[in-house]
C-alpha cells in the first residue's frame, strides 16, 4: 500500500504530461487573412483550438480542450494587447496635435483607455457567468477559456480596425 500511493501520483502527472497539445495559430491566421470583412474574421476566432482539439489525441479531453482554448487565447491576448498599444500611441500623438491646432475636439486616449478596462470588467464577468453555469462541473474550465478567447479574439480584431484618424 506504502508503494501504490507514489505509484498511482507518478502515473497521475504523467497521464496530465501526455496530455499536453501543441497549439498552432496557423488555421486562425489563414482566416483572417482570407476574411473580407470584420464579421467574417469575427468568424475565424476558435478556428485554431477547433483545429488543436480535432488533431491532438487528447484533444477531446477536458485537459486537452483546455490546453487549445487557452493556447488561442494566448494568442489572442498577445494581438489585443500590440493592438491596444498601438491604437493608444496614435490617441497620444492624435490628442497632442489636436491641442496644438487649438482644437475643441474630444480627447482620444482617455475614452480609449476607459474603455477597454470597461471592456476588461464586461469580459471577465461574462466568462464566469460561463462558468457558473456548470455548477461546478469539468465543463466549467473549457466553458470558461472558450468564453475568454471568444471576446479576447473579437476585441483584439475591434482594436485593430479601429479608425482612429486614418
Amino acid at each position: 500500500m506504502k508503494t501504490a500511493l507514489p505509484f498511482a501520483l507518478l502515473m497521475a502527472g504523467t497521464s496530465v504530461m501526455a496530455q499536453e497539445v501543441q497549439f498552432s495559430s496557423g488555421a486562425t491566421d489563414a482566416c483572417v487573412a482570407g476574411a473580407v470583412n470584420q464579421d467574417t474574421k469575427r468568424s475565424c476566432v476558435g478556428t485554431s483550438a477547433q483545429h488543436c482539439m480535432g488533431a491532438a489525441p487528447d484533444g477531446s479531453t477536458t485537459v486537452g480542450m483546455m490546453g487549445c482554448l487557452d493556447g488561442e487565447r494566448s494568442y489572442w491576448d498577445q494581438r489585443l494587447n500590440r493592438a491596444y498599444k498601438s491604437l493608444r500611441a496614435k490617441a497620444v500623438e492624435l490628442d497632442a496635435e489636436m491641442e496644438e491646432l487649438g482644437s475643441a475636439a474630444p480627447k482620444t486616449a482617455p475614452p480609449l483607455r476607459s474603455m477597454q478596462r470597461a471592456w476588461i470588467s464586461y469580459r471577465d464577468a461574462t466568462c464566469e457567468f460561463e462558468r457558473s453555469q456548470w455548477g461546478g462541473g469539468t465543463g466549467g474550465g473549457p466553458a470558461s477559456l472558450s468564453c475568454l478567447m471568444r471576446l479576447t479574439g473579437e476585441q483584439a480584431l475591434y482594436l485593430e480596425d479601429a479608425w482612429l484618424g486614418e
